[in-house]
């Protein structure tokens, strides 16, 4: 299934430690690229965190953000004995030189640094995160395979218009083929009068059958174009594939469109530049555009 790059996804946990939330978003980035935004106290679970992002994402400039609140129960609140002392002797030392400072409010006391217990020392809390971090990645992923499929839908009907395009074409290409064989006639008359303007009696038979080889050639060279319209069909029946998630290459999918568009790419030029007709060029102009396109929805899926 395609996806996209740019997603949102976050998720939020109870437990009777308090309240986690993981929050996951996204914009495109050539490879993964992760930014963790974690709380000292929830610090130990970044390696965790990064397990778990790697092992579901493949690209992506990804931002985790992590934030909890814990649940402070006034019954148990306490403030410690020595902490406290240490305190008073703190204030006192500033009042020796500030003697109108005032002393902390309780508040201050019970959410002192150094007085809170540590959640990342908590393997429950580890656990809460992980598990928050699990349904946001699940939130995260369910959005990205939404995004993904507008954007398949989108180059899907790209595809399609690029396929009428070749079709025109060769319905175009006997009429083609049939003025420019009059135009190789009339070359073929000129070269052979400018050659024997006194007749062809004088031209051996090995000459003219020299010339004529060489403009037939000429000719070929110049109009055929039917391996470039069945390599551009086989490239649009490609994208239709990785579009619908039917291959089994384990290649990003979006790396792997980037390699068809420049494919894409190369048999419309070389079929523009085979082009004697100004409806093959305006067709050659309009393939161009869709491909453009594509490759620009293309620089959002994973």
């Amino acid at each position: 299934m395609i996806q996209s790059m740019t997603a949102f996804g976050s998720a939020q946990t109870e437990s009777e430690l308090g309240t986690i939330t993981v929050e996951l978003k996204s914009v495109n980035s050539r490879y993964l690229d992760l930014n963790f935004r974690i709380p000292d106290e929830l610090r130990q679970t970044e390696n965790g965190l990064r397990e778990l992002l790697t092992g579901n994402i493949n690209r992506g400039k990804l931002e985790a953000r992590v934030s909890f609140i814990k649940n402070q129960d006034a019954a148990t609140l306490s403030v410690d004995p020595a902490l406290l002392q240490a305190i008073a002797t703190l204030l006192a030392d500033v009042r020796a030189v500030i003697p109108d400072t005032e002393a902390p409010k309780l508040s201050d006391l019970v959410s002192w640094p150094s007085q809170k217990a540590k959640p990342d020392s908590n393997t429950e809390w580890h656990k809460q995160c992980l598990e928050t971090a699990r349904l946001a990645i699940e939130e995260f992923i369910t959005a990205r395979n939404r995004e993904g499929e507008r954007l398949a839908s989108a180059m899907r009907s790209y595809a399609t218009a690029m396929t009428g395009i070749v079709d025109k074409v060769e319905t175009l290409l006997p009429e083609v083929h049939a003025e420019y064989r009059t135009k190789l006639a009339t070359k073929l008359q000129e070269t052979l009068e400018a050659a024997c303007p006194n007749g062809l009696q004088h031209l051996s038979g090995e000459e003219l059958s020299a010339r004529i080889a060489s403009e037939s050639a000429l000719f070929s060279l110049r109009i055929d174009v039917e391996e470039e319209i069945t390599r551009l069909r086989s490239h649009i029946k490609e994208l239709q594939l990785l579009l619908d998630g039917k291959t089994n290459s384990k290649q990003s999918t979006g790396k792997r469109l980037d390699f068809l568009f420049q494919e894409m790419n190369r048999e419309v030029n070389t079929l523009g530049s085979k082009s004697s007709s100004l409806e093959i060029t305006q067709a050659v102009i309009n393939l161009k555009l869709y491909i453009e396109q594509l490759r620009e929805q293309s620089q959002n899926i994973e």
